[in-house]
């Protein structure tokens, strides 16, 4: 999520365009911030690069079956996963429940059941804060309210730009390996596919004018992993 971080996030996978648009005013009107995708592959995308607080999820998915959808992100994550299907025979709900579904709701549907087994879902998540500000005069991190500043003004970043950097800057002065922050971020299933952690870096990078020849904030060590440079001038 973005600098709205406080808002829980909620990604939707659901190629029928009119049910996912529906979804988004429904989330938006409670005060969600959305994320939307019509098939897995961009969905799991978005997951990785942008994260989320609950996945819906559809099975009949154009490029991928829902199920495998589900073991994908069961394999590194434990977010809430609300299956939204026309399926509804009873096995299938069993199957989908026992590979690590939260709940299963089935098409047509009630807006406002679903609504109430979000906030359900929701409730059941561990809320974890910190209670710690970075501050170096210019770049300031609120760990508390997960929000970014760059020179006063608000700083937009994903979800995960922001895990990537709330983790370097709250490790100050460490190496952090490339294993280290994939399972971190991502966990230890995905701890090869450091092309995330490039693209996450360049665009953090990029929104803090961090010139990676010299850097201010995020020194890369070739082949070992990332240094976060900058000190905090709070106690």
């Amino acid at each position: 999520m973005a600098n709205s971080t406080s808002r829980p996030q909620i990604l939707i996978i659901d190629d029928e365009l009119q049910v996912q648009k529906f979804l988004a005013i429904a989330l938006k009107a409670q005060g969600y911030h959305v994320l939307q995708a019509d098939c897995a592959e961009q969905g799991l995308q978005r997951l990785v690069l942008q994260g989320a607080d609950l996945v819906i999820l559809d099975l009949g998915l154009p490029d991928q079956d829902g199920r495998d959808v589900l073991a994908e992100i069961r394999s590194w994550s434990q977010l809430p996963v609300l299956v939204l299907s026309v399926r509804a025979d009873e096995s299938e709900k069993v199957a989908l429940l026992d590979a690590g579904a939260n709940d299963y709701v089935t098409k047509p549907f009630s807006i406002q059941e679903l609504l109430a087994r979000i906030r359900v879902l929701l409730r059941q998540q561990p809320q974890q804060r910190e209670a710690a500000i970075f501050d170096d005069g210019q770049l300031k991190i609120d760990f508390a309210q997960h929000q970014v500043y760059l020179h006063g003004q608000v700083l937009t970043l994903s979800r995960k730009e922001y895990q990537l950097l709330a983790l370097l800057a709250q490790h100050s002065g460490q190496l952090l390996t490339q294993p280290h922050i994939l399972n971190a971020l991502w966990g230890p299933s995905h701890q090869q596919d450091t092309h995330y952690l490039r693209i996450l870096l360049a665009k953090i990078r990029h929104k803090l004018a961090d010139d990676p020849v010299h850097p201010r904030y995020i020194a890369t060590e070739p082949g070992v992993g990332l240094r976060f440079l900058a000190k905090s001038m709070l106690p």
